[in-house]
């Protein structure tokens, strides 16, 4: 099990990162990445120590693993599998989406089912063994995999083969005897800049003239030719801990992948040029289900520490004995709760697929999903009514409250009883990263788009997974237990009784 230090000083391995139209000399030491890199080294620090009860012994590999890379094979291993994640999230306290159990998870999926990776009829390369490899390298290594899996939005309504320009979208420029070159972009590989591994595929369906792009492969962070490009850092603009007590730790960055003529080696190609295992490579190991289940466990511990931190806004405001606050209280525990047990349901519901793998039950984990663009707004919403005019009223920084000037004012104004000014103040900045802050805002947008946009999450993965057909069925059974004919016959019994 790597430490901390480890994973850091493995960062400065000439990857190529660009920000503000520059190359980043240094990720291991560029101030932008600072807060991330280090949630992260403490991530590994806390699974390293056994104390933590994050360690198991992996049959993959004979040797001890990560819990949070594990496949489940039995009720007991699934739930031992959610207190080890549930514990990173509790560190991060769910504001990490993109942590390394995330990706890790997938191909805890991928490599039990690795039929699914088999090529197509005349490529005898051994795809499903690259995958199996790859997983046994998470476990023995205790990688940080993130992953670039939705292409760039040239146009949403037609796929790649269908966009004017070549290789827009990742795509297989020509093979080779030693891999694949790819050329083109994929977008939101969060948590790139400081990650071992990047995993590129695309999750969005493709068709029988999209073959160059239907690929799969993880390759190094240092790949050469490959680029990320950054999006604005909000770490770089939080002026201090205090000010910004979210955004100083947890600003994942989000980047557009970029290959250049990319060698990928055949032993990291995991699907070539096959639409069909696409999706199944998602969908059929019960790697998707397996990942969200972990996404949705991460998010619940998000939204208690949301609740936590409007319930002591209440306190602090003097409001919670008041019939309104406490009724909007009430609706962010009932918000809260749904989603806590509709995770805990999944995990009840849970049963082996043919491989003997426990996968969460699906129409409450995607049911629960279904809901997350709607649930995660109002939750923000909830807070936001409950702050009101307070987060618009606080000290530009940290500094008014030892400055000659406006310290004395600071202590006497910004106080509420009980509650000295710097508690309060320090409260109420929190509640700003939160609902308010650049932080804030990319968070929103992350939440509601985290499994797709709502109309797929809703329209394939709720519906798909519901059940709708066994409830058919017993509607049949209702409707034909009766008919026209006898119920008038009926109603003329009734008339002369």
């Amino acid at each position: 099990m790597r430490t901390g230090q480890e994973y850091l000083d493995s960062l400065n391995d000439g990857r190529t990162v660009i920000l503000d139209g520059e190359v980043v000399e240094n990720v291991a030491e560029h101030p932008a990445f600072a807060g991330i890199r280090t949630t992260v080294a403490e991530l590994f620090d806390i699974a390293a120590d056994p104390a933590n009860g994050m360690q198991y012994r992996a049959p993959e590999i004979d040797a001890s693993a990560n819990l949070v890379f594990s496949v489940p094979r039995s009720p007991e291993d699934l739930a031992a599998r959610r207190r080890a994640v549930e514990r990173w999230a509790k560190h991060t306290h769910g504001w990490v989406g993109r942590s390394p159990d995330h990706v890790g998870t997938f191909f805890a999926g991928f490599a039990s089912h690795p039929e699914v990776f088999a090529g197509e009829e005349g490529d005898d390369r051994d795809y499903a063994g690259n995958v199996r490899r790859f997983y046994e390298r998470i476990l023995r290594e205790n990688l940080y995999v993130t992953y670039a899996i939705i292409p760039p939005q040239v146009s949403r309504a037609t796929t790649a083969s269908g966009w004017e320009g070549e290789f827009l979208q990742v795509g297989v420029v020509r093979e080779t005897e030693e891999g694949l070159v790819v050329r083109g972009s994929q977008m939101l590989a969060t948590g790139g800049p400081v990650t071992d591994e990047v995993f590129v595929t695309c999750i969005k369906p493709l068709g029988p003239d999209d073959r160059d792009f239907a690929i799969s492969f993880a390759m190094p962070a240092s790949t050469p030719g490959m680029k990320m490009y950054c999006r604005r850092p909000y770490h770089s603009t939080a002026t201090s801990d205090f000010d910004y007590p979210l955004t100083s730790r947890y600003d994942e960055h989000d980047v557009l992948m970029v290959f250049d003529d990319v060698l990928v080696p055949w032993d990291r190609v995991f699907i070539n040029r096959n639409p069909q295992a696409l999706g199944r490579q998602f969908f059929e190991t019960g790697a998707h289900a397996l990942g969200n289940w972990q996404a949705q466990t991460r998010l619940t511990v998000k939204l208690k520490f949301i609740a936590a931190v409007a319930r002591k806004v209440a306190q602090v405001n003097g409001t919670d004995k008041f019939p309104g606050v406490q009724e909007k209280l009430g609706e962010l525990a009932a918000v809260v709760s749904t989603v806590e047990s509709a995770l805990l349901a999944a995990q009840v519901t849970a049963e082996p697929d043919a491989n003997g793998v426990y996968i969460p039950g699906r129409r409450a984990l995607y049911g629960i999903m279904g809901l997350q663009s709607e649930t995660y707004p109002r939750v923000i919403q909830i807070l936001r009514d409950l702050v009101g005019g307070g987060v618009t009223q606080l000290p530009s920084s940290v500094k008014d409250l030892y400055g000659e000037a406006s310290a004395a004012d600071v202590a006497r104004y910004y106080q509420s009883p009980g509650f000295p000014s710097e508690e309060r103040i320090k409260l109420f900045k929190l509640a700003w990263d939160i609902i308010g802050s650049e932080f804030a805002g990319r968070h929103q947008q992350y939440e509601m788009f985290y499994a797709g946009a709502p109309f797929v999450v809703k329209g394939a993965y709720a519906y798909r997974n519901f059940g709708y057909d066994e409830l058919l069925g017993e509607i049949d059974e209702f409707l034909a237990g009766y008919g026209s004919r006898a119920s008038i016959d009926a109603s003329a019994d009734r008339r002369e009784i």
